[in-house]
This record gives C-alpha cells, structure tokens and sequence, in this order.
C-alpha cells in the first residue's frame, strides 16, 4: 500500500507555509531567538556499502566554511535524510542558510582527504554499542542494513562522485526548510540549491527468511527490534512496552539497570520498534525470561488500564506545551518530506483518547510475529523463536584451498562466488551479490554479500592462493563494488600457527556473518580482523 503524499496543505493552522525559491517552507512562531533547519531526503540507506560515508561527507564539506563561530549550528546525517540547523538571530540564520546551500552547490574538494580522515576518526570515537548489528541481520548489507557497517566510502569516493551524489541529492525539489517566526527572514537565498525531484525512501530488503527470529550476540544485553506499521496506538504501544519492562526487570526482578522501548519511524509508513534490557551474566538468563513473559502477557492482552493511561498521559503532555506550532515544526516537515500523513495536535489527542487494550494487545502481537532477539544465553528456541540464519545455505564449486593451520577448513574460490567451509558451516559470497570487496596490495581480498555473510580470502593462510587465483575474484566481482585498501604492514599480515586438526568446535560467535569460531583458530581470527570497532 502507497500512502498518499503529504502536502502543506495538511498542516492545519498552527504552522504556516510557503514556498521559497521552489522549496516547500514551513514555519511557526516563538519568542527569543530563530531556530530553523534544512531538511534533504537522502541518508545512509541510500547509498551503497563501497559508496557508504558519501552523505556524511558532503554534510561535514557543506559546513566547512562557516568556521569557528559562536553561532549554535549543526548538521547531521540519519538512514533517510539530513538536516542542517542553526539556532541564532535572524541575520545569523539566514548567513547560515545560505552558506550551506551556496556551500552544496561548490563544495570545497581541497577538504575531502581531511574530513574522509575526520569521519574515520569520529567513526572509531562511537565504538560499537549492543544494536549495532541489529541493522545488518535484518536488511543485510545494503539500505537500512548499512548503519551497521563502516564507511567505506571514506576510503576510495572520488571528488567526482561526492560532487555528482550533491549535485543529485541535495536539490530545492528534495527539501523542506522550517524555522520559527512569523514570516520568511529577508535575504534567504536558497537558488543555488539545483533543481531536481524528490527521492523515494529507499527499498526495504530483508536477510531473515523467518520471524520471530533470535541470535546470540554479547553478554549483557538483550536487544529486541521489529517493524510496526506506523501509528499511534503502536506509540502508545513502546511507552507501554518501556513500563512492562522497567517493572518486571528492574523493580521486581532486580535483573536489570536499563529497562527500555522506543519507537522511531523508519519511512512514511512503518517504523522501528526497539527494546533494551542490560543484565549482569549470572542473570542474563532469568532477565531473558522476564523479557519474553512481559512480551507474552501484551500479546494475550493482560494490560493494566493504568499503564495504557500512564501512556496515554505522557504523549498527550507533548501537546501541552507554549507555542505549539513551533515545537511540532520539526516532525512536520519530516513527515512532509517522507510523505507520512500530518494530522493536528486535536486529532492527535482523539487518536491518543481512542487507543483501548485490544488495540495494544495487537500491536505487541505484531511486533512479536516481525520481532529480530538478540539473546546473551544459548538460544531461545524454547520461546518460539526461529534462529537467523548464521550460515549460508549453499556454497560454490570451484578450486580448494585448504587452510595452512586447520585441516577442516577450506577455502573454495569459484566462477561464480567463493565459500569459506568450516566445521560449524558454510559462509558463501557470489559475486552478482557481492556488496562489497575491498582489497589490499598483498593480495588480501574482503568480500561481504548482500545478505551480509563475508569471506576474507587471506593468501598467507590458506593453500595455493596464488595472484591468478586473486585475480579470478578481481576478474569477477563488478568494479563498482570494489574499495582499495592501504597496504598493510609485514607485521599486520596474518601468519598460520601450528595446524589443528580435527575435534570438538567450540561455540559459534555469531556477532558478524563470516566464517568464525571462537578461540584462536584461523577462522576466528579471520573475524576478529574485520569485526567493527
């Protein structure tokens, strides 16, 4: 189903709206000084994993110029789109507007070098928090699935290709500009901004083939995601979700600290819906029983109407706020901008008063049936729940080349994709889904698929790895998908250790979808060379 596209002229009557130079404005009235922002409908989930970081870059490049200044401005890049906001007088908005559409159309590429080194540096400053690869199990390595991934990008994106994504993306026909006050400042000039039309989201694709699913990720956290169908009954439904497990883990459990729900639109029509809890090891599993008894008890609709009105009560609080229509300028022109439906705060409030227990009891039903755990324990299979795929379900035929350190090991490399081969399973790359491939001088090959499996192919650890074999990948995989790396010192270059044979395996890490087992076998240290930082 295709939900119509929102217009300005849904906004009601506490937002006004305009058009300046082609671009769709709303703005609203407040006291004090002019906050606004500049909305674009582009994000990381619509680039490519060899593309990946391009956005961020043009953002960091678009905001170079304004400098030091005491003015309280930002930008920043989220899945779907980009914002660029200042918050000062009226002369100190609209400078800054202004800079960053001029900036846009004639980005300063003498930067490009330094800020690809700034990005990788910010990037390696986050760490990896217990979601981060949330995003990839469910999508793969590619739209939303990105943000679990770094950025390539910053290592190979030309200033042609920066450029041309600018010259593409950041247009007058893809934004939406707000601000607060009560008229269009004087001197906005948004004309350098080219023409152009507004994107789509991007296409939603899928690497689980079964939910509910669950996968074992690090000990301490219990992270639950799933896609609801946007609306406010499935809001009411994460403040509800938040409450239940706040009770049972924290206050009468005492297995957890953090205890929490969020709901956040991921597109015009659906949104993400995301639980925490934290435990301690030695709780982990009966933090996990709890989790999944509060799921169980809102799906048979055991809610209190205390706790839906507890709910109910805190996002109605949104509403009771001074200057109204600037408080919500924000979210209404992103819904503007992804085309989701804009109602006003009264029908806000009826939706909200309208919300009954059985309207919970299946959202939490639906959130369940698409619901993606990721367990610190063995598994939870005993909850109904499917295990993500960990393995590919087929691998290549092709050349074998047997590990230098572990006799059951093997590495294929064929016409049409490469398997890794381990005790636990197959891990399998064809190259007409190959995301990604970076390379290196020595020979080293990195190529993740689509789904998000992943095979480094390390010449120094496996038999016969010869240049024409490297050459077979190079020959194969599309040009566009392939990243070059900067060499790597004598000491970075994997060794084999002593060869292992065959045995008893310990468990299988299934953190990232490549070949590994945990230990120091080779394949485990294959992963532990590409895992995220």
């Amino acid at each position: 189903m295709t939900t119509p596209r929102t217009t300005a002229t849904d906004l009601g009557t506490l937002v006004a709206h305009t058009t300046v130079h082609g671009v769709p404005t709303l703005f609203a009235p407040r006291p004090g000084e002019i906050t606004a922002g500049l909305f674009f409908r582009v994000g990381r989930a619509d680039e490519t994993l060899p593309t990946a970081g391009v956005t961020h870059l043009v953002e960091h490049l678009a905001l170079h110029r304004l400098g030091l200044s005491d003015l309280h401005y930002n930008g920043a890049t989220a899945d779907t789109y980009t914002l660029f906001h200042v918050t000062g007088d009226e002369s100190e908005v609209v400078t800054y507007l202004n800079s960053v559409c001029a900036a846009l159309r004639d980005l300063p590429m003498d930067r490009l070098g330094t800020e690809k080194e700034i990005l990788r540096t910010e990037a390696g400053s986050r760490g990896n928090g217990p979601m981060a690869l949330m995003p990839m199990w469910r999508y793969g390595a590619q739209g939303y699935g990105l943000s679990s991934f770094d950025e390539l990008g910053t290592r190979s994106l030309t200033a042609d290709q920066v450029r041309h994504w600018a010259e593409t993306h950041f247009t007058r026909d893809n934004a939406v500009l707000w601000f607060t006050g009560d008229r269009v400042p004087d001197g906005l000039d948004l004309t350098p901004l080219p023409s152009g039309h507004r994107l789509p989201t991007p296409a939603v694709t899928s690497a689980l083939p079964v939910t509910p699913a669950y996968l074992r990720g690090d000990d301490g956290h219990l992270v639950l995601t799933s896609v609801l169908r946007r609306s406010t009954a499935a809001a009411v439904f994460a403040e509800v979700l938040g409450r239940a497990l706040f009770q049972d883990l924290r206050q009468k459990g005492g297995y957890s600290y953090s205890a929490e729900a969020d709901y956040s639109p991921r597109d015009a029509e659906y949104a993400t819906l995301t639980a925490y809890a934290d435990a301690l090891p030695q709780k982990q599993d009966a933090a996990l029983g709890g989790f999944v008894d509060a799921f169980a008890r809102l799906r048979a609709g055991r809610i209190e109407q205390a706790d839906l009105d507890s709910a109910r009560g805190k996002l109605l609080k949104r509403y009771d706020v001074p200057d109204l229509g600037a408080a919500l300028l924000p979210s209404y022109a992103l819904s503007l901008l992804l085309g989701h439906r804009i109602t006003p705060p009264e029908q806000n409030r009826a939706e909200l008063h309208a919300v009954t227990v059985a309207d919970l009891r299946e959202v939490a039903r639906e959130a369940w049936d698409g619901g993606l755990l990721q367990v610190p324990t063995r598994g939870a299979d005993w909850a109904g729940l499917t295990p993500a795929p960990r393995f590919s379900s087929s691998g290549v035929s092709g050349t074998l080349h047997p590990s230098l350190e572990d006799d059951d090991v093997t590495l294929i490399i064929g016409a049409t994709g490469v398997t890794l081969s381990t005790p636990a399973g197959l891990f399998t790359v064809r190259y007409d889904a190959c995301a990604a491939m970076t390379t290196r001088p020595d020979g080293v090959r990195h190529l993740i698929g689509l789904d998000g499996f992943q095979v480094v192919v390390e010449p120094t650890l496996f038999g016969d790895v010869t240049e024409e074999r490297i050459a077979v990948l190079d020959a194969a995989v599309p040009a566009a998908a392939v990243v070059s790396l900067p060499a790597r010192t004598a000491e970075q270059i994997p060794q084999p250790r002593e060869r292992t044979g065959s045995g008893p395996q310990p468990p299988a890490d299934t953190r990232k979808r490549t070949g590994t087992v945990r230990g120091e076998s080779l394949v485990a240290r294959l992963l532990r060379a590409t895992r995220r930082k």
